[in-house]
């Protein structure tokens, strides 16, 4: 094998599969990535799987002589990351998978492994494609990943709800505390004979954080076409390829938990509620993170409060629309600011019913989401 890249275009594309490489593999061969270069093709293919999650990406490069190796990914990224700007020659000449790296500071060699006990990355043959706008798909994670479960326990709860059909997709998370839904488009315009076909799925959050780095890193525009069948899910997009194990379990019926009506109604400036929020955050870390939101009707204004024993005490005061009767009712500081983080509209607007009842967080016109939060009983 013998090819010649750019050290940026390399470095770029091995940081992206190397995040994948297990720091304890259960075989020495997935410490490494697999590294393809194609004559035909004029590419070069980086591989990293740690048997559940796998991650394949391509760039063009000048490939002379073909061939297939794998090497070890924490020293190659290290190597690779600290080599001047410029042309890299790749060249395996000898018969003992050693590769060696010239560059114009000078010259190293990595000693690799044979590809053949490489596992193959899973193919989904027959299933259909749904084709994902790119911001649709970004707005679709960034407004639920961070709602997901980090409790391994809970097995089901680490990972998003796809509900796939012909209007697009449905993301959904939860962590017992909150839940995050959101409803993006579909890019496809063709009729489909499985069309009205609804498929769910539970899809692993390090598996979509990773697909989330890769879109915004390599943003083509182009659309992403995503498959499932009953244990996979294949992502592929602009020579990317990101597959991922499902998770196996009943998902919570979350769709029962979102109260249809309404007694209370506020909307606010996002970034007032937020900035007000995270000053207010800061007292209510030292000793615990609720804050307290009391709704004033006749002021049409919401008063934000924290009672940080020992500490101190903070108000602040913003406008907002109110309707509905006056009301106290506590929540976790980080979910309501989490909530407020991921959404990107000006305006914001909570619904409630009681103090101890699950309200609803929107935002006013872009994103079709919705954010449920469950308070927490304030203590008289």
């Amino acid at each position: 094998m013998k090819l010649i890249c750019a050290q940026s275009e390399l470095n770029t594309h091995l940081s992206l599969v190397s995040r994948v490489v297990p720091s304890r593999p259960s075989h020495p061969v997935l410490a490494n990535v697999l590294l393809n270069a194609s004559v035909e093709k004029q590419q070069v293919s980086l591989v990293g799987f740690d048997l559940s999650l796998g991650v394949k990406t391509s760039f063009e490069a000048q490939v002379e002589q073909e061939g297939t190796i794998t090497l070890p990914a924490k020293l190659f990224c290290d190597i690779i990351s600290r080599l001047p700007e410029g042309e890299i020659i790749l060249d395996d000449q000898t018969s003992e998978a050693m590769v060696t790296l010239t560059c114009t500071s000078g010259r190293y060699q990595v000693r690799g492994m044979g590809a053949e006990e490489f596992p193959e990355l899973p193919l989904i043959e027959e299933s259909r494609i749904t084709h994902l706008p790119v911001d649709a798909l970004i707005e679709g994670l960034r407004g639920s990943l961070f709602s997901t479960s980090s409790d391994e326990t809970k097995q089901v709860l680490t990972g998003v709800h796809l509900t796939i059909n012909s209007d697009g997709m449905e993301f959904a998370a939860t962590d017992g505390h909150r839940l995050a839904v959101v409803q993006t488009p579909s890019a496809d315009e063709a009729p489909d004979a499985e069309a009205d076909r609804t498929l769910e799925v539970t899809v692993p959050s390090k598996a979509l954080r990773e697909l989330e780095r890769m879109i915004q890193m390599n943003a083509s525009g182009e659309a992403v076409a995503v498959r499932f069948d009953q244990g996979q899910l294949v992502c592929e997009w602009a020579n990317q390829r990101l597959t991922s194990r499902l998770l196996e379990g009943q998902y919570p019926n979350y769709r029962q938990l979102i109260p249809r009506q309404f007694s209370r109604q506020m909307t606010a400036e996002r970034r007032l509620f937020t900035n007000a929020l995270e000053r207010i955050a800061v007292l209510a870390d030292q000793k615990n993170s609720i804050v307290k939101l009391s709704l004033d009707s006749v002021k049409q204004e919401i008063v934000l409060s924290v009672e940080a024993q020992d500490v101190g005490s903070g108000r602040e005061a913003l406008p907002a629309q109110i309707s509905g009767d006056d009301l106290d009712i506590a929540f976790n500081v980080r979910y309501l600011l989490e909530g407020l983080k991921a959404l990107n509209t000006t305006e914001v607007q909570m619904q409630f019913n009681t103090s101890t009842s699950p309200s609803i967080l929107t935002p006013l016109g872009g994103l079709k989401m919705t954010y449920l939060v469950m308070p927490v009983q304030i203590r008289s």
